[in-house]
Parts: structure tokens; C-alpha cells; sequence
């Protein structure tokens, strides 16, 4: 049904996307399909990495470990962006379109009244991507 699943990470928090990890790599074994995690880092140093190579190589060793731990094909990519809280969204479509992702499995949060003002990531997702989303909350 679906080749490759994209799942949107961010390092900082990987604690708080466990469930949507682990749909992804559910939804992956069941598929038969690659996991592609991805990234977005500031250019500057980060609470995760020095540098975006330095990011770049821990995404790698985090989608190596995951794809490991669930018996799963997995990869990653990531994007450097000067503001990703600003730019996380449209990167994360460019990714979506330059890995050929059939399917996005991403966390998200429990709506609260921001969201009536500024959408949220996997709402912006579902609503301008040709794709299809699966959001976990």
C-alpha cells in the first residue's frame, strides 16, 4: 500500500514522539516499507549538535538505531534552516516531495486554543501536502 513513510523528528524532544515512532515502524513492518526520519537544524549550535553535520550524523545514528530496534529499512534526512520554528513546515513539505514519502506518520499535540490562530505543524502538513498524514497524538 505505501513504499516509504516519512516520520518528522526533532531531536530535542524524541521523547515526547515515542507512539508515533513506534505507529510508523508498525505501519512500516505491516507495509513492508522504508522509514525515512527527518530533521530540521538551525545553522548555528544547537542543544543537540555543534553544527549541522554534526546533527546530520546524529539523526543518521538515531534512524540506524531505530530501524534496527524494529526490524525495519530506515534512513534519514535533515535541512539546515536559519529559523526552523518558522520554516519547519515548508521544509518538512520539501522533504516530503524530494524523498518521494507516500505517507507522513507524525506526533502532534493536544489542540488548544493557539490552534484556532496559528495552525499546527501536522495540520499545515495534512492541508498542503498531496501526500497522506497520520497524525499521532
Amino acid at each position: 500500500m505505501y513504499t516509504k513513510i516519512l516520520v518528522p523528528v526533532d531531536l530535542t524532544h524524541v521523547e515526547n514522539l515515542t507512539k508515533a515512532i513506534d505507529t510508523a515502524a508498525e505501519l512500516a513492518k505491516i507495509w513492508k516499507c522504508e522509514l525515512c526520519y527527518v530533521g530540521v537544524t538551525p545553522e548555528t549550535p544547537s542543544p543537540v549538535a555543534h553544527n549541522p553535520k554534526e546533527y546530520g550524523q546524529k539523526l543518521a545514528a538515531f534512524a540506524k538505531e531505530q530501524g534496527e530496534s524494529h526490524g525495519v529499512a530506515a534512513d534519514s534526512i535533515y535541512y539546515t534552516s536559519t529559523d526552523p520554528a518558522i520554516d519547519v513546515n515548508k521544509t518538512l513539505k520539501k522533504a516530503i516531495q524530494e524523498s518521494g514519502a507516500d505517507l507522513v506518520v507524525m506526533a502532534s499535540h493536544m489542540p488548544n486554543v493557539t490552534d484556532y490562530v496559528w495552525a499546527s505543524h501536522g495540520g499545515w502538513i495534512a492541508e498542503h501536502s498531496e501526500t497522506s498524514v497520520f497524525i499521532v497524538r
